[in-house]
């Protein structure tokens, strides 16, 4: 039980990031109606590709990641395939971060988004330095923002559960349906702990399964508890931002779960580039933090993204990749594979097509979305 607790803990801390913040604004433009759908098509489609990955690390007999496995069932290609994902995915995100950091703390001290560039830069600085010197503590991304999660959505909770409007909630706009699909993905994508999950069970294997479907049914009660009060209290004046909007206390709170995530991923790409790739620690570093910085600034300057349409766009390209390799080395891993699993997902290759086909559909509507806007 103890295992089972702390790989539970485990995977919904790295599925809960600074996404949730995002999930509130785009469903105010769908309505929360159709804000539902999505979140429950979503969160369907991410457990049965977790479920399918779980299935795939139990019948591996070596100790690899998702690199790893798409380079044994899918080939070398693969392997490079699933890099330029996962780095495509991190990049967006850590670009995210600086973007609400700096809106964030700009908003904080001056009630005006207006010195988000010098705030954006100051921010990169000092974690920067972190992610190089150390600080093992902060690197312990995952654990310390599901703790702050749970402090935000509790205390959002308890401070505008009574200020909900309905009317806030019944609105609706199909025209728009597909707008929360991107930053939903992304708030829900967990796939690069599974592997990791296998290893903290250890002799408690038979518990993935259970793992998975509790981590993916408490992220879902969490987004949507945190999405009806948001929305339900803020209405139209939701910002893309969630935690701008709910005064100063929230703000910070927000500004820790994008800091504890920024610090994380940083920290993981830094480790790949490192032991998979072979790059210096100083390399890994400097390839690792110089590309968010330099999309950052660009984007500001320009003005051209928002906060939601970067995790939209990583949501989406990287979550869309990597779930399809996902779904199309399960089949293989069910023949190859050597360890027999604690359980086995009945293989679908309808499904499987499905699932691609709605990844695929998404990805093409974030893209024409953030191109036409």
């Amino acid at each position: 039980m103890p295992k089972t607790f702390t790989a539970v803990s485990t995977l919904v801390g790295t599925i809960i990031g600074a996404g949730i913040l995002g999930i509130p604004y785009v469903i105010m433009r769908s309505g929360f109606g159709i804000g539902l759908i999505i979140m429950l098509i979503v969160g369907a489609i991410t457990l049965t590709t977790s479920l399918y990955l779980g299935e795939i690390a139990l019948r591996t007999k070596e100790n690899l990641h998702l690199s790893g496995y798409a380079e044994k069932y899918l080939g070398k290609k693969a392997k490079t395939i699933m890099f330029f994902a996962f780095a495509f995915g991190i990049y967006s995100a850590l670009t995210a971060y600086l973007v609400g950091e700096s809106e964030s703390l700009s908003v904080l001290f001056f009630q005006t988004s207006s010195y988000s560039l010098y705030f954006g830069i100051a921010f990169w600085l000092a974690l920067s330095y972190i992610t190089f010197f150390g600080l093992k503590a902060l690197k312990e991304g995952e654990n310390t923002g599901l703790i702050i999660t749970i402090i935000l959505m509790i205390s959002v909770i308890i401070k505008f559960w009574n200020k909900i409007e309905v009317n806030n909630l019944i609105y609706n706009n199909p025209q728009l349906f597909f707008v929360p699909f991107g930053v939903v993905l992304f708030a829900f994508l967990g796939f690069s702990v599974i592997p990791e999950i296998e290893r903290i069970l250890g002799n408690e294997k038979k518990a993935m399964k259970k793992t998975i479907v509790l981590s993916y049914m408490a992220t879902f009660i969490i987004y949507l508890l945190f999405t009806i009060v948001v929305l339900g209290s803020k209405g139209q004046d939701t910002p893309q931002i969630a935690t701008i909007a709910l005064g100063k206390i929230f703000i910070l709170i927000g500004m820790l779960t994008m800091l504890t995530s920024y610090l994380a991923l940083t920290t993981a790409l830094v480790n790949m580039l490192h032991f998979d790739y072979k790059k210096t620690k100083t390399k890994s570093w400097l390839y690792t933090i110089l590309v968010p910085l330099i999309v950052f600034i660009i984007l500001n300057l320009t003005k051209t993204v928002t906060f939601t349409k970067i995790l939209g766009i990583g949501g989406v390209i990287s979550g869309g990749i990597v779930g399809t390799m996902i779904l199309l080395m399960v089949k293989k891993a069910k023949k190859l594979g050597k360890e027999k699993p604690s359980y086995s997902i009945p293989y679908s290759s309808i499904l499987t097509w499905i699932i691609i086909a709605v990844f695929a559909l998404g990805t093409l509507l974030e893209i024409f979305s953030v191109v036409s806007s």
